[in-house]
């Protein structure tokens, strides 16, 4: 069984920028903000290849010139760039346009602001997916609360691996956040299991600077 890797690096910035003005800051895209010797998107693209995927596919949208400007001659053999048409959707819109460009089974969906997640974290979350009992009906996902199987919804996020073509049936006409559609496919029965993460700055999404300050600590 295939798996394939869909990054999500298509959104507006906006929390961060208002923070960096009212900082007094330079405008810095968070996604191209320096993390070790690379940006937060290159380590997040990095740490994405280095696990157990057949393939990367990363989503963009706004600022998509200035992000591929910033990084995409590293990568040209190895990912393959989207853009939204338009630019201004939800989440779920671009993950259902990397879904619709890729070939694996099975989905590892990553968004571009969580640099400290590790890849092995990343390969426990496809090993929980794939040695469930029934994996086209199951989702793993980086833990929010509890771990192992889950008896809610609420509250999660990515990363997640899931079936491909069913999450693109929850995703279609769909522009929404994540969670109301995870909430709809635990409600139709899709067994959930939680991950545990490798330590406590997994669970970070940079959002915000003190969110980057924090990632780089």
């Amino acid at each position: 069984m295939s798996i394939s890797a869909i990054v999500t690096a298509a959104g507006k910035n906006s929390r961060m920028r208002d923070d960096q003005i009212s900082r007094n800051m330079e405008i810095t895209n968070k996604l191209l903000l320096p993390f070790n010797s690379k940006t937060v998107l290159e380590t997040v693209i990095d740490n994405t290849l280095s696990s157990n995927v057949d393939e990367c596919i990363v989503v963009l949208g706004h600022y998509s010139d200035e992000i591929i400007n910033a990084i995409s001659n590293n990568y040209d053999d190895v990912v393959k760039f989207i853009i939204n048409n338009p630019c201004d959707v939800g989440l779920s819109t671009s993950l259902y346009n990397g879904l619709s460009n890729i070939a694996g089974d099975f989905a590892l969906c990553v968004t571009g602001d969580q640099p400290t997640v590790s890849s092995e974290t990343m390969n426990n979350i496809i090993d929980v997916l794939l040695e469930s009992q029934n994996p086209f009906k199951t989702i793993s996902v980086l833990r929010r609360r509890k771990t192992g199987k889950l008896d809610t919804a609420e509250g999660l996020g990515m990363p997640f691996a899931a079936p491909r073509l069913n999450l693109m049936e929850y995703l279609k006409n769909e522009d929404d956040n994540l969670n109301p559609i995870l909430r709809k496919i635990f409600s139709d029965g899709y067994t959930f299991y939680g991950i545990k993460e490798k330590n406590e700055k997994e669970l970070l999404n940079i959002n915000y600077y003190d969110d980057y300050l924090k990632s780089i600590k």
